[in-house]
């Protein structure tokens, strides 16, 4: 007869890999599109970010989006969600949903706040954002772009392309 033990704890944990100590962190990115060439782009601390803000527990991607850009009349035009990027960190995984809004008019952009107040917005042209982005935030900027102009849903996993599928019709 075979008999089963437990393994122990300590024994599992001194070999155990770092991954997944904490709960994972879930964030949202807007990507506020203006025209058909130009995105709004918070300029924070005197460098060009990504509008980005947490998804908490119970909520939709597109539903934190409406936190992270206020000030329009009826919300955010969220068109849709275009990718799904996860990394995983030495201690924990971070999800971020990239979202994109329809277009909006220069008059509607110019009415938009960031979450941060310490931000100011700014409109600029999509090839002169992206070429002021640090390199993370342009390769999602990219992703979204590309994403939304192929009409697909991207899953980026640790930086390689997991799967691409059509963007469900609306």
């Amino acid at each position: 007869m075979m008999r089963v033990t437990k393994p122990d704890a300590t024994a599992l944990r001194k070999h155990s890999g770092y991954e997944n100590w904490r709960p994972a962190i879930i964030g949202v990115t807007v990507l506020a599109l203006v025209g058909v060439d130009s995105l709004v782009l918070p300029c924070l601390m005197g460098g060009l970010v990504l509008p980005t803000g947490a998804v908490e527990d119970g909520q939709s991607p597109e539903d934190a989006a409406q936190l992270v850009l206020t000030g329009m009349p009826g919300g955010l035009p969220i068109q849709r969600r275009v990718a799904v990027d996860e990394v995983q960190t030495r201690r924990r995984k971070v999800i971020s949903h990239l979202v994109v809004t329809a277009p909006l008019a220069a008059e509607e952009a110019q009415c938009l706040v960031y979450r941060d107040a310490r931000a100011d917005m700014g409109v600029l042209r999509t090839s002169q954002a992206v070429s002021r982005l640090t390199e993370p935030a342009r390769a999602r900027a990219l992703l979204g772009l590309q994403a939304l102009a192929i009409n697909a849903m991207v899953y980026n996993r640790n930086g390689a392309i997991e799967h691409l599928e059509s963007a469900p019709a609306a």
